[in-house]
């Protein structure tokens, strides 16, 4: 077959962590971040490329650089190369690679390569020590692109009445799966424990995964010493882990620049298609809290982008901050829990870099499909609270149709929105909540409600015996009455 030399193709990837028992051993996140694009360009056979590199593209992280491509640039002998950081948002890295795919396509570059990097763990773990923490200074230095825009993705009200961080809204959405497939609580934890330990199996296989203890259903479902509920029905081991050092890199170019670099066919695999889109911005506009439009639309279209369907799919990696978010990916893109949907354990076992965790599945990915000729691989990336989606697919075979990408916005945006009642006092119905805990264990309920017209707004449960309650007794659906200051009295 003869493949159009514009065909953008991904020829190298790497991953790394570090744990040194020595603190002083620890590399600060751009030295991870240049040593992860050498092992791509390493990893395509081709370190040469590095000097001809386009573009750097650098995932946003928890780090202070302005413009950490510019640092890597410079280190492996890539002056000419454009700079670039993105904005916050685990969608990034799949949508980095979208665009920058059909930036190759198009002839604008020949060359690019996206990465990120984290270093928590030992950070923390130094400054505990007293320790100096490496860093590189950066005076007065701006990348030459921002990728994406910062968005607001909760409003005032919702932090005001409580819900203000992943770990509040996540569980939330799964009580709201639950209702919506009838399930009662016992089988919704049963379920979810199931899920998550065929995550956790896939951690244990994977060299680069943070955790690799084995866990069991029970393990992962019930709280205990080591396992503390955060918000039901989320134990720690459902939770995403951000408490790690690692760096990832994905090295991209033409099929006419990984000709003439000499790059090993067996070493290409090939972007199909990618597309973006997100959900409402605030939760609060949601149509309901149990599914995602944008989803749903964005994996039409590609599936329809390279004439394919979900059956199609060999491997696959969904986004996997928490229970809910793979739930929503599967049931949007017609996948079966039954089907294995991730590849390199998610993010609370294989561990959750902020931004840069699908650069991780994506490298993942290459590999899974470099050893399997032939299948077809889907990337699924999720930014904020289950709002920006980004996803792809990958095959070592050139894509059918031609790569190409796309952003579905404007079909989303046709999908009814839900009005924010602020200040609705009185009486209101649970739609969805979740009981949040501290050491001692349950402390408040926080729930979304709707009123009689239809409109939704939040509330707290404070009453602690009736907040604990609603960890063996269905709440959705009970209605109750909310005071100004957002408390609710159940009826």
């Amino acid at each position: 077959m003869t493949i159009d030399p514009r065909t953008p193709v991904v020829i190298g990837v790497a991953q790394a962590m570090q744990k040194p028992d020595d603190l002083s051993d620890a590399l600060e996140a751009v030295a991870m971040m240049e040593q992860a694009v050498r092992d791509a360009a390493s990893d395509a056979g081709a370190p040469g490329l590095l000097t001809k590199l386009d573009h750097i593209g650098v995932v946003q992280g928890a780090w202070k650089y302005t413009d950490p491509a510019r640092i890597i640039a410079d280190r492996v002998g890539a002056p000419g190369a454009r700079t670039s950081v993105s904005a916050n948002g685990g969608n990034t890295p799949q949508s980095y690679l979208n665009a920058l795919a059909a930036r190759i396509k198009s002839g604008e570059m020949e060359t690019a390569v996206f990465v990120g990097a984290e270093t928590i763990w030992s950070r923390r773990r130094q400054r505990r020590a007293g320790m100096p923490v490496p860093y590189t200074e950066q005076a007065n230095v701006e990348p030459d692109e921002r990728f994406g825009a910062d968005v607001l993705m909760q409003t005032d009200f919702e932090q005001a009445r409580g819900m203000e961080m992943p770990i509040q809204f996540y569980p939330l959405f799964d009580s709201a799966i639950r209702h919506a497939r009838g399930e009662t609580i016992d089988q919704h934890r049963d379920r979810l424990a199931r899920l998550w330990q065929t995550f956790n199996q896939k951690a244990v296989e994977n060299e680069f995964a943070w955790s690799r203890t084995p866990m069991t259903a029970a393990e992962i479902r019930n709280a205990s010493p080591t396992n503390r509920m955060v918000g039901f029905p989320y134990t720690k081991a459902m939770n995403s882990n951000w408490d790690l050092d690692q760096a990832a890199a994905v090295l991209l170019c033409s099929a006419g620049a990984a000709e003439a670099a000499g790059v090993p066919r067996d070493q290409w695999v090939f972007p199909w298609a990618g597309t973006d889109a997100h959900d409402t911005y605030a939760v609060s506009n949601r149509r309901d809290l149990h599914s995602s439009p944008a989803i749903t639309e964005a994996g039409k279209k590609l599936f329809s982008l390279a004439g394919i369907g979900p059956d199609d799919v060999d491997h696959i990696d969904l986004y996997s901050c928490f229970p809910s978010a793979v739930e929503v990916g599967a049931e949007s893109l017609g996948f079966s829990e039954e089907r294995q949907l991730t590849q390199t354990g998610g993010l609370t076992f294989a561990g959750g870099p902020l931004n840069n965790y699908v650069t991780h599945s994506i490298a993942t990915m290459i590999d899974v499909l470099r050893g399997d000729a032939g299948s077809v691989g889907l990337v699924s990336a999720n930014g904020g609270f289950l709002t920006k989606h980004a996803i792809g697919l990958y095959s070592t075979e050139p894509p059918p149709k031609g790569y190409e990408a796309a952003d579905v916005q404007e079909q989303v945006d046709q999908v009814p929105s839900v009005p924010l009642a602020e200040d609705h006092t009185g009486e209101v119905t649970i739609e969805a909540y979740t009981v949040m805990h501290n050491a001692d264990g349950p402390e408040l309920g926080l729930c979304a409600l709707r009123t009689a017209e239809g409109a939704r707004t939040w509330g707290r449960v404070t009453d602690v015996a009736a907040a604990t309650a609603m960890i063996t007794e269905e709440a959705i659906g009970r209605s109750g009455n909310l005071d100004a200051d957002g408390t609710i009295t159940l009826g």
